[in-house]
């Protein structure tokens, strides 16, 4: 079914400002959403390097897609740590999807039976279909913040239907567009106990060990797979616009072998960059399925290669650009759409640094 993520469609998703239905119907039906929801909750229950290799490939294909599917998944990890009766309730549902924001944007008051809600959340990727949104609140008690032992104050994930919250069309930023990674809000909002969750590892609710893999690094490596395959798709549409360039005006043989050592360095380096990384995702895994707990050393290793890896793709993603010409800075080309939507989801602060 890959062609109805061609290019043609990328481009359509963009003036939509969201994911075309067609894309949508087919991720229900592959249960991309639910990479990470148990089996029998009709989910594919799949290990991260399985997930993450998805992910990439959607990526390939267009930014928004593989960058929602990866949300939106992220999102549905979240089961794990949800009470039995919430997670068959919300999961059921074949086409549920779970959009969220790591940002801090609430406060939830303690009432009799449960919270009341009020805050605004920005870029929940996905929020133009979602079902849920997950929110980051600040616990209050009596209009007074709790706070842990170490004076922190404590925050949980609430669980927020979609006819509760307004979605605010705020996703106005120049790639990712398909993302609809809108903000929503909401206000005097009274939740049930239930909806309130942590996603901390004495909270996990069931047996997969895939509950258990660090947040940080979980969410390092979805965030890196995009990159990677958004980086591979732009590199090959730059080196198509090298050889049409050149089909037009022909370069030189100097120019030419000049350009096909930089690609070729290029594309090596990022093969490497990638087998170091799914070796890491092995390794952590292998960690985690047979002891319980990934070391130290290895969570680093993890760490490192999706920092190191997405910096070079920025570095020689700015290297080729410019081989491919004018039409690169064509906002109407496939070129320039994949080139924002790289330069759009690297800006993510959780890889901003190399280290």
């Amino acid at each position: 079914m890959d062609y109805i993520f061609s290019a043609e469609q990328a481009k359509k998703a963009e003036n939509l400002g969201a994911l075309l239905p067609e894309w949508l119907e087919e991720i229900y039906a592959q249960k991309w959403f639910k990479l990470f929801v148990p089996q029998d909750l009709d989910g594919l229950e799949l290990g991260l390097a399985e997930a993450l290799k998805i992910e990439e490939r959607l990526a390939k294909m267009d930014g928004s897609l593989g960058w929602t599917v990866t949300l939106c998944a992220g999102a549905g990890w979240f089961v794990g740590f949800m009470e039995e009766q919430l997670r068959n309730e919300v999961f059921e549902n074949p086409k549920v999807c779970l959009a969220g924001s790591g940002f801090v944007g609430g406060k939830a008051e303690l009432v009799p039976n449960g919270y009341e809600i009020t805050g605004e959340w920005t870029y929940a990727s996905g929020a133009t279909h979602a079902t849920h949104f997950t929110a980051n609140c600040e616990i209050y008690e009596k209009g007074k913040p709790i706070v842990s032992v170490n004076g922190a104050p404590i925050v949980k994930a609430f669980l927020l239907k979609r006819a509760e919250v307004e979605i605010l069309d705020s996703w106005k930023y120049m790639g990712m567009v398909a993302t609809g990674s809108h903000a929503f809000s909401a206000k005097g909002l009274k939740v049930p106990r239930a909806r309130c969750f942590e996603i901390v590892p004495d909270q996990v609710k069931l047996e997969n060990p895939i509950y258990r893999f660090p947040f940080l690094q979980f969410a390092e490596a979805t965030l890196s797979a995009n990159i990677l395959g958004i980086t591979q798709h732009l590199q090959s549409l730059i080196n198509e616009s090298f050889w049409y360039r050149h089909e037009l005006k022909p370069f030189n043989q100097k120019k030419i072998e000049f350009f096909e050592e930089k690609a070729k360095k290029t594309a090596e380096q990022l093969n490497l960059f990638r087998s170091e990384f799914y070796s890491s995702v092995d390794q952590a895994e292998s960690e985690l399925s047979k002891s319980g707990f990934i070391s130290e050393s290895s969570l680093e290793s993890l760490s490192r290669v999706c920092r190191t890896m997405t910096q070079f793709c920025r570095e020689s993603n700015a290297l080729l650009y410019p081989f491919a010409g004018l039409h690169a800075a064509d906002p109407n080309s496939e070129l320039n759409r994949v080139w924002r939507d790289f330069y759009t989801v690297s800006q993510h602060s959780l890889l901003t640094f190399p280290f």
